[in-house]
């Protein structure tokens, strides 16, 4: 059913040609699963490389008519069956007060760490349309470009995520910083998880009145925390979150390191939950129930294989999560350096499948 609003169907579902995607997240029966990968507007594109050697990083970010043309790159080459908007999880802490700078060969660098509750007294929570209005007019401008041929995808950080550079000051191989306050500071702790969880649940239901058509959640570092802590610290914030945004756009989770939270995710409300590469489709299958639309989970750094043997895994990867209920993509974002004909024969292998 397009183009209709019943009470079964957001607006974000309205009026795109390719609505395959969309119809994964609702659980219906496809032909083929639809595909799209994390981080394909961006680094291992020749395309982007040239924009980049002229814009720093969150110029490009600011800028609507480069994030704009950014987004629609991976899709003039591949023709994925959803785009999603070029942008950063780090414009939420600038948004709120934080600095945060972008430095060639060490990646998100904030000088000033949050260390102390005077540091977290000193966070706002923003007004979104006068701090991260950019971001809306590169929906807009993408939006115009993509004219109605696929969806566009929203996101964000999770909380925990975005606390995790907020307090450590640059990423890090086990964010010891980070769990070391909020182990020791845990009121702090909370009081940040809720302003950064207030302001993303703002940022979204923006995204979605501009016209993304569905959002994704990153915890990238949920992994970091033993099952306990991530309830704690994590997932509470993050169900603050799809509960806000369920009732008007579809709602991706995804947990990366986090299968073990999975059961609890699949009752969450959110309309499909991503999968990294260290859980099968079969456990990822069970451990969630069985019955919600689930996402990935290709080693990106497996796209390093030889093409004919990509295609011969992403087939493999689609009968053993099975077609419906299923969004074929990575289990983390693509690398820099992958091959475009490597990139490519992902795509082609998704939508060669015969089920």
């Amino acid at each position: 059913m397009k183009n209709s609003t019943n009470k079964n169907e957001t607006p974000a579902f309205a009026g795109v040609k390719n609505d395959l995607f969309l119809r994964a997240l609702k659980g219906e029966t496809v032909d083929r699963p639809p595909v799209w990968m994390m981080r394909q507007a961006g680094r291992y594109l020749p395309e982007f490389q040239e924009i980049k050697q002229k814009y720093d990083f969150f110029t490009r970010c600011q800028t609507p008519e480069l994030a704009s043309e950014i987004t629609v790159q991976p899709i003039r080459r591949y023709g994925m069956d959803a785009a999603i908007l070029f942008s950063d999880i780090l414009v939420i802490p600038q948004a709120m007060n934080i600095d945060v700078e972008m430095k060639p060969g060490v990646g998100p660098w904030l000088p000033k760490p949050i260390r102390s509750h005077k540091d977290v007294e000193n966070v706002i929570v923003p007004d979104i349309q006068e701090t991260l209005g950019y971001v809306m007019d590169a929906i807009k401008m993408t939006k115009e470009k993509l004219n109605g041929e696929i969806p566009l995808i929203g996101f964000a950080g999770s909380p925990w995520t975005i606390l995790c550079y907020c307090v450590q000051g640059q990423g890090s191989k086990n964010f010891d910083k980070a769990k070391e306050f909020c182990f020791t500071q845990p009121l702090a702790a909370h009081t940040l998880l809720q302003k950064i969880t207030d302001t993303t649940i703002a940022y979204l239901k923006e995204k979605v009145k501009a016209g993304v058509n569905a959002v994704q959640l990153f915890d990238s570092w949920g992994g970091m925390l033993s099952p306990t802590d991530y309830q704690e610290f994590s997932w509470q914030y993050m169900q603050q979150i799809i509960d806000a945004l369920k009732g008007e756009a579809p709602v991706i989770a995804f947990g990366k390191g986090c299968w073990f939270a999975l059961d609890v995710m699949a009752k969450s409300g959110a309309s499909a939950l991503g999968v990294d590469w260290t859980c099968s489709p079969r456990n990822a299958r069970y451990l969630s129930g069985g019955n919600i639309t689930l996402q990935g989970n290709f080693d990106p750094t497996r796209l390093f294989s030889p093409p004919a043997e990509i295609k011969r895994m992403v087939t493999q990867m689609i009968n053993e999560f099975g077609k419906d209920k299923y969004i074929v993509n990575l289990g983390h974002g693509i690398l820099p350096n992958i091959p475009l004909e490597n990139a490519g024969a992902f795509i082609e292998a998704v939508k060669e499948y015969k089920g």
